[in-house]
């Protein structure tokens, strides 16, 4: 794919990607997700910050399935890999144990402590981790999905693209076959021309090249959901069709812009049964 190259200026792209400036009312969002994910907590049987690396920010949250042999969804946060935690989205484990799935919810370091690729690997042990530990929390280890949002969903699809023989003999090839990203970012080189982010990212031309998911070729199989809320910034719905156009439909048969959501309501729209995003989880944990 041809790489980015910069058509506007630099005020024009943190207009583009500065959710919470574009969504006056995220803090409510933050406040309502918060009180959440404690109910979740309290009412869900959990197990929390339990490790699956060395590093302090290296936990996991479990959500057990009710029922032996189930599938396993494993949920990225967003916060563009510098803020918010695992601890903030809990709340989305309940509806997604009513489809039958097993939660887990890992936590990553955040820049400017670490790189973007760094997290991508921090990703690849996490998804690793609840492979080789599923049975233990009701889990079929064959079954794992990826969801993910905002960066969480550039994660996402990189566990999509990830070569797990690489990372473990032990590991099965198609370790990850069912993704589904809500407003992703699938090209990392338009966020080199961000200011706001870009102070705190630290990213370079090379880091950002690597962590692509557009720039990678199409995974030999599985397939990615990938949606973005319509009322999103132009960028995000660029983004949202790039890695289709990317990867191709095979690999990339779901491209949406959901109606009526900015890049905070969409993640509440996946806990709504009825809703469509909430009939899309459905439909990868079949």
């Amino acid at each position: 794919m041809t790489p980015f190259a910069p058509t506007h200026s630099p005020e024009w792209y943190d207009r583009m990607y500065n959710n919470r400036a574009l969504v006056p009312d995220h803090a409510d969002y933050f406040a309502r997700w918060d009180s959440r994910s404690r109910a979740a907590r309290a009412s869900l049987r959990c197990e929390l910050d339990v490790a699956y690396g060395s590093g302090s920010m290296e936990t996991l949250d479990i959500f057990p399935a009710r029922a032996s042999n189930a599938p396993v969804v494993v949920f990225i946060h967003g916060g563009y890999w510098r803020s918010l935690d695992k601890a903030d989205h809990s709340f989305v484990a309940p509806a997604l144990h009513e489809l039958g799935a097993a939660v887990v919810v890992p936590n990553y370091a955040l820049c400017p402590a670490v790189t973007i690729p760094h997290i991508v690997m921090q990703m690849v042990q996490a998804v690793a981790w609840t492979w080789r530990h599923a049975r233990e929390f009701g889990g079929d280890p064959s079954r794992i999905r990826v969801l993910g949002h905002s960066a969480g969903g550039h994660l996402a699809s990189m566990m999509l693209a990830c070569d797990w023989k690489q990372v473990g003999r032990d590991l099965p090839a198609d370790l990850v076959q069912h993704v589904l990203s809500i407003s992703a970012l699938y090209e990392l080189d338009s966020l080199l021309t961000t200011p706001f982010l870009q102070s705190s990212l630290g990213l370079t031309p090379a880091d950002a090249r690597r962590a692509s998911p557009a720039y990678l070729p199409a995974p030999a199989s599985g397939r990615l959901f990938t949606v973005a809320g319509a009322d999103e910034s132009p960028e995000f719905i660029r983004h949202n069709h790039l890695i289709q156009q990317a990867w191709g439909q095979a690999r990339v048969p779901v491209c949406e812009d959901l109606p009526g959501l900015n890049h905070f309501s969409i993640v509440e729209a996946l806990t709504q049964p009825g809703h469509r995003l909430h009939t899309l989880a459905a439909q990868i944990l079949a």
